[in-house]
């Protein structure tokens, strides 16, 4: 451990591939994920997977399933502010890379919100098969840095359709975790 600033811890380390290698928690939503990568990038980084979780919006993906996001919806303030339009993208190079490290995730558009919790029904999200809180921000600031970044999800989250949330279990959830570093280590080594 090298750093816990703010409360977020950091590891850095040697990669399968003999690389060096940084996992930093960035905490939750847009604002703070912007911060921890844009100090990351000043401290020489030049591509980044996030690893984090979502909920799923899509039929068909179930608790523990892979998302690699392709590009995400701004639905946020963060990637807004950062210049960020109806949606940005991921690296392709990256997420070409996650891709094929996870072939069993699920590859396409995202929703990056300021909201966890969401009062009211959630309104419909057209063309997301995810909802989560940081991919925008992230995008925005590699995008303007030009420095490659990407994201995988572990479904933390499904919704029934009068909007009842069901929750992962920490077995589940850890088992995602350790396939989502995985994939993310071999795709960064590639």
């Amino acid at each position: 451990m090298f750093n816990h600033h703010r409360g977020l811890w950091g590891y850095t380390g040697t990669a399968p591939d003999g690389e060096p290698a940084t996992i930093q928690a960035t905490g939750m939503g847009g604002p703070s994920a912007a911060i921890v990568l844009s100090e990351l990038i000043a401290l020489g980084a030049r591509r980044a997977i996030r690893v984090g979780t979502c909920g799923a919006l899509e039929e068909g993906l179930a608790l523990g399933d892979l998302v690699v996001a392709t590009e995400a919806i701004c639905a946020d303030g963060t990637s807004r502010a950062l210049g960020a339009g109806e949606r940005v993208r991921a690296d392709p190079l990256l997420c070409d890379g996650l891709v094929a490290r996870a072939p069993s995730a699920r590859a396409g558009a995202v929703v990056s919100v300021d909201l966890f919790y969401e009062p009211g029904p959630r309104p419909p999200r057209p063309g997301a098969i995810a909802i989560e809180m940081e991919a925008a921000s992230l995008f925005a600031v590699g995008r303007a840095a030009g420095v490659q970044v990407a994201c995988v999800l572990a479904v933390s989250d499904t919704f029934t359709g009068d909007g009842r949330r069901r929750r992962i279990d920490d077995h589940t959830l850890l088992e995602s975790a350790e396939r989502m570093g995985r994939a993310a280590l071999a795709a960064l080594s590639g």
